[in-house]
């Protein structure tokens, strides 16, 4: 019996060795090759639209809570998140406001009437974009696995922080566009958004983007 669950023990930790080595820091030049090649990639989007599933995660709760819907950035900072299912929502980033259309019923928010909307804003154009690797707002780290590119960022910012403890985001190696952020409001608590079926720099009018 003790055999049985000394390799029981013995396996369980092998798997946790396993998964903790499928990520791995990435060295100096990697990190400043991967920052070249999002910088190079980010400065040619001009537009980018893409579908999106976002899974809530609190701790609370048995399951997952799964929404889905698509996402549209155009340059500089013209940007809609519209929910589809399960109901229909959409938040419209523009002109220093955030635009919020709940099922017909429509409200708005000044960013510049509040520091800590204006950092959520550039924070969310930014993880779009990819243009987000500012030293002075994050203490960033940089992993990698097969196929992948991480970073981890920190908001070195008390306010945001109370709000969001780190940003993960995952970067596909072959295009360096983004295709997943992941928002830890807590140790235990957090917001995962996967993107898939980009386009990217097709014509997109600046009227889409109206509450």
């Amino acid at each position: 019996m003790k055999t049985k669950i000394y390799l029981l023990v013995l396996f369980l930790c092998l798997c946790n060795w396993s998964s903790f080595a499928q990520e791995q820091k990435m060295t100096e030049s990697e990190i400043v090759a991967f920052k070249q090649s999002v910088a190079v990639v980010s400065k040619k989007i001009k537009s980018l639209s893409t579908d999106f599933t976002q899974y809530k995660h609190m701790a609370f709760l048995s399951k997952d809570i799964e929404t889905s819907g698509r996402m549209v950035f155009k340059e500089p900072s013209l940007l809609q998140w519209q929910y589809k299912k399960p109901y229909s929502y959409s938040i419209i980033f523009k002109n220093g406001k955030i635009l919020i259309n709940d099922e017909g019923k429509k409200s708005a928010v000044n960013v510049g009437n509040s520091k800590i909307f204006a950092k959520i804003n550039k924070l969310i154009v930014g993880s779009v974009s990819g243009d987000m690797f500012d030293d002075k707002e994050f203490t960033i780290s940089y992993f990698k696995n097969k196929g992948q590119n991480i970073t981890k960022f920190i908001p070195k910012d008390a306010t945001l922080k109370k709000y969001i403890k780190q940003i993960e985001l995952t970067f596909d190696k072959e295009d360096a566009t983004v295709v997943q952020v992941k928002l830890m409001e807590s140790a235990e608590d957090f917001t995962r958004i996967v993107l898939k079926n980009k386009v990217i720099n097709a014509k997109i009018d600046d009227s889409f983007f109206t509450n």
